[in-house]
């Protein structure tokens, strides 16, 4: 048997990348260049190894036995000459996640989900900014249950289909999307990072994702738009102001810049008392270019989200749909349907879409979790999916939630706090958000065995830990309604007041 080749510490250190990669075992030179890519456990942990001593590792998993039986003999370059060894050949490698100063953020590349990328911007945005974002209506009940009721659906997965190649395109009215999700609107995304809304339009642009841009965005949205090409899809979310001329002005400048649809805003009439923002005063130099508000604080706080709504119209009714009709020839979506009879008279109203949405959760707590009306709709009214796009907007987290509302019906999902928490690392981060998105959509839809997002459907669900949740009928199962007292103090009052209920709850009768 040949005598084994000596190989120089400084020898092996030149083999450290991907393309050229040597490890040491016990001693021993190994070429892995052509193995890491296929290595089970991943190709990251070789590669951390190039060009160094990987006993340690390798040991703690593996058996002595292991490379020498499955890579072939030619893999082995020789033995590491001992006297070569010097002081720097024996420190350990990179550790895998370096140990960070408090408020410092980790690379993006160790971020690996969408809990990794709040947690970091719960650590690094400063206080208002993450207490305007994260906080909920009062006791945050609706904002958690919007993500608890996804855990609660099981999957029904379907096995030994070809699933080697998987297709997440769509479309969102008419507009030809990579993924069924797009960006719900937020105020001041100025407040993550100096790029805004623009960063977060160049990282959709570049990954075909849609993006609907609010009223209270940081930056005229002649602005955004400019930053990318013109075939990218916007959608405009409207707050009615109380002086209607400003919101007719405002669409004339939407239609004109190739926005794509309306969506009007329906859940938040007035804003909800969130605690957490209140408790953080504001920045009184905050302003909107497009909606003219301007934070401020006063005896209940420093809510940016109630004291930069003043503006909004509370009158705002069903009639109104008419006169948005005539400001604008866009296609209409209603934002904020949370019930079943709502979606029905979406629907009899002839919009083109709804969002089912509760606000994140900051409008009325206690109100229905997203994805439970979307069953409702089902249960209630399954004639809306023929009629119109149902958007799920609260609670994703992950790709099984994209795919869990899209087998229950919805067209697509809208995602909000976490592609601002994304834009903490700017445009580079909301396209690593998006990717993982995409990755999870991927592999969630070849373990259910499908390959195209027309292949959805619910038997692939299993909803029953969440049916009795889900209500039956338009109206409420027993409870009777009756005409209160007060109502009763001008004469035919009771009556015109049932007969006007009566248009949503058919029981309400004399």
């Amino acid at each position: 048997m040949a005598e084994e080749r000596l190989v120089s510490v400084e020898d092996v250190q030149k083999h450290s990348s991907p393309e050229d990669c040597w490890i040491v075992v016990d001693g021993k030179v190994w070429d892995m260049t052509e193995f890491a890519p296929d290595h089970p456990g991943g190709a990251g942990i070789i590669l951390r190894h190039a060009g160094r001593d990987a006993t340690t590792s390798y040991s703690e998993i593996h058996a002595p036995s292991v490379i020498p039986d499955n890579l072939p003999p030619n893999k082995l370059i020789g033995r590491l000459d001992a006297s070569t060894i010097n002081e720097e050949w024996v420190k350990p490698p990179p550790s895998k996640t370096p140990q960070l100063q408090l408020n410092e953020k980790p690379p993006l590349s160790t971020l690996i989900n969408a809990y990794d990328i709040e947690e970091v911007a719960s650590r690094t945005l400063s206080k208002k900014t993450w207490a305007f974002y994260s906080s909920a209506a009062t006791d945050c009940v609706t904002r958690d249950a919007n993500k608890s009721m996804f855990d609660r659906m099981w999957w029904r997965p379907r096995i030994l289909r070809n699933v080697r190649d998987v297709s997440t395109k769509t479309s969102i009215l008419g507009c030809d999307v990579s993924l069924p999700l797009f960006v719900s609107p937020a105020a001041m995304a100025r407040l993550v990072h100096p790029e805004g809304e623009k960063a977060l339009a160049r990282g959709c642009a570049a990954k075909g994702v849609a993006q609907c841009v609010s009223t209270n965005a940081s930056f005229p949205l002649s602005e955004i738009v400019s930053e990318v090409p013109s075939t990218q899809p916007f959608f405009f979310q409207l707050y009615v102001n109380k002086d209607r001329s400003k919101s007719e002005a405002l669409l004339r400048t939407v239609a004109a810049l190739g926005v794509k649809a309306i969506f009007l805003t329906v859940d938040a009439p007035v804003a909800g008392k969130r605690e957490a923002d209140e408790r953080v005063k504001a920045d009184e130099g905050l302003t909107t270019p497009m909606s003219g508000a301007s934070s401020t604080n006063d005896a209940k706080g420093g809510g940016l989200g109630r004291i930069m709504s003043t503006y909004i119209d509370a009158t705002l009714n069903w009639e109104d749909l008419k006169w948005l009709r005539s400001c604008t020839n866009l296609p209409i979506v209603l934002k904020g349907v949370q019930t079943a009879t709502d979606a029905k008279a979406a629907m009899e109203a002839g919009v083109a879409g709804i969002v089912l949405s509760n606000h994140g959760g900051r409008s009325l707590d206690t109100s229905p979790p997203a994805i439970l009306v979307l069953l409702e709709c089902q249960r209630c009214c399954p004639e809306i999916f023929d009629r119109m796009e149902v958007y799920v907007d609260g609670g994703i987290r992950r790709g099984t939630d994209i795919l869990k509302a899209l087998c229950l019906g919805a067209t697509a999902v809208g995602i909000g706090r976490h592609f601002l928490y994304s834009l903490n690392y700017g445009q580079e981060g909301v396209e690593h958000f998006i990717e993982l998105m995409r990755d999870e959509l991927e592999t969630s839809m070849r373990m259910i065995g499908i390959t195209d997002l027309s292949q959805v459907h619910p038997g692939l669900v299993n909803t029953l830990d969440v049916d009795h949740l889900v209500p039956t009928s338009l109206e409420h199962p027993y409870a009777r309604w009756r005409p209160r007292q007060p109502l009763a103090k001008a004469e035919g009052k009771v009556e015109a007041s049932v007969k006007g209920l009566a248009r949503f709850w058919p029981r309400a009768k004399l």
